[in-house]
């Protein structure tokens, strides 16, 4: 399995009266980014937004570290820093 980015982009009518395009990227684990380009565009906000693809990247290597998936099934939530934490560091 690997990881890829999927980088998708929309046209919102509630930002700039629908003239910006938005963008912004889904993570997914696949076996190919042929499968990871379903999965994403699978997904209901895809579809509802009427998004598309500009780009899919495979993530082997993140700032010189190789990227190693292991299955976990019992998942914990990772935590989120927000705005202000986020300041604080």
């Amino acid at each position: 399995m690997n990881l890829y980015m999927v980088h998708v982009g929309y046209y919102d009518p509630f930002i700039g009266e629908g003239l910006y395009e938005v963008h912004m990227n889904f993570f997914t684990v696949a076996e190919s980014a042929k499968i990871a380009k379903e999965k994403v565009t699978d997904k209901k906000e895809f579809q509802e937004k009427k998004m598309h693809i500009d780009g899919i990247k495979l993530l082997s290597y993140v700032d010189g570290y190789k990227v190693s998936l292991v299955e976990d099934k019992n998942p914990k939530k990772d935590q989120i820093l927000g705005y202000d934490e986020s300041k604080k560091l």
